[in-house]
């Protein structure tokens, strides 16, 4: 484990997964007389269709890991997408996809998918399918339904920082993925569809998933529409039993989410989560200050001034939600 918080933050700062949300900034550059119905930075985008609120969002899978572990990036794929749909407060409906490459890949990709579909009790109901003898690229695109769509545009100072995750797994060596497939198996599928009962009871107001930013990168992302900021306390952090502090900050977990509960719902949190065998703890409080900040025993050191900066760089108020 890193012992020196400033090198903590500073390998934070240059993780590749944190630089790589910088380039999301182009959307609201070039589209940015798009009608965008909700913040920055959010994990889908709100379409109202008269009184129902339907959620959509995609994801692309990074080509090597395709290319790599094409099956673990079919099982990626939908997991990327119940998350998403999940930070967003929404009941998954359905998903679909898109494959080029070649047949063999195509094969592994869609028995990924296949599988977790099964696991999490979402269909994938289409797609498109092109068979090449060129590199293989998978992205996949969820659609879901909210009663109460939260979105970084609800964070306000004075509600509490939660993180929600699931401790049970083991990191992989290859890719910073703490998968919990095995351990967790189809109750996953419950377990994600509980930010959709949060929203709609009132105990969460906004949240994010964890993903390749990491826990860090995450919060700013979450923080940044609104200039936001609070004081991670990572002493009470949970974290997996043999994955150091740094690792678990780096990484994508399987199951991770960031929620901005409102001040008095802690409880009600807190008892949902552990109700299903599940972590969430209070690391922190939102303020105006704009600074996300860590804090080890005595020492704090800011991550991001989000006052000054932008993980993103998305436009303020435009912002079709992009991760």
């Amino acid at each position: 484990m890193t012992s020196d918080l400033p090198d903590l933050v500073e390998r934070i700062r240059n993780s590749p997964g944190v630089r790589g949300k910088a380039a999301i900034g182009l959307v609201s550059e070039v589209l940015q007389s798009a009608d965008w119905l909700a913040g920055p930075g959010d994990d889908g985008a709100v379409v109202r269709d008269g009184g129902s609120e339907l959620v959509v969002g995609g994801e692309a899978i990074l080509p090597s890991f395709v290319a790599a572990d094409p099956h673990g990036a079919g099982v990626a794929a939908v997991t990327t997408n119940a998350n998403d749909l999940a930070a967003m407060g929404a009941w998954p409906l359905a998903i679909v996809d898109t494959f080029t490459g070649p047949e063999p890949v195509a094969r592994a990709v869609l028995g990924g998918m296949r599988w977790a579909s099964e696991l999490y009790r979402i269909p994938v109901v289409g797609g498109h399918l092109t068979i090449t003898d060129g590199p293989p690229a998978l992205s996949a695109f969820g659609l879901g339904r909210a009663e109460r769509p939260l979105s970084s545009c609800r964070a306000e100072p004075g509600q509490t920082l939660v993180v929600a995750c699931c401790l049970d797994g083991a990191m992989r060596e290859d890719y910073p993925f703490f998968p919990s497939f095995a351990e967790r198996g189809g109750r996953l599928a419950a377990d994600v569809r509980l930010l959709a009962e949060g929203a709609r009871d009132g105990w969460i107001a906004a949240a994010k998933d964890v993903s390749m930013a990491g826990l860090v990168g995450s919060l700013a992302m979450l923080l940044e529409c609104h200039r936001l900021g609070v004081t991670v306390d990572l002493g009470a952090l949970p974290v997996p039993a043999g994955v150091s502090l740094e690792r678990w900050l780096l990484c994508f977990p399987c199951f991770a989410f960031l929620l901005c509960v409102p001040e008095g719902r802690e409880g009600d949190c807190a008892r949902a989560f552990a109700g299903r065998g599940l972590t969430a703890a209070p690391v922190g409080r939102l303020d105006a200050t704009g600074q996300v900040r860590l804090r080890r025993g005595g020492e704090v050191r800011t991550a991001f001034d989000l006052s000054r900066e932008s993980v993103t760089n998305l436009r303020r108020p435009a912002g079709r939600m992009r991760t």
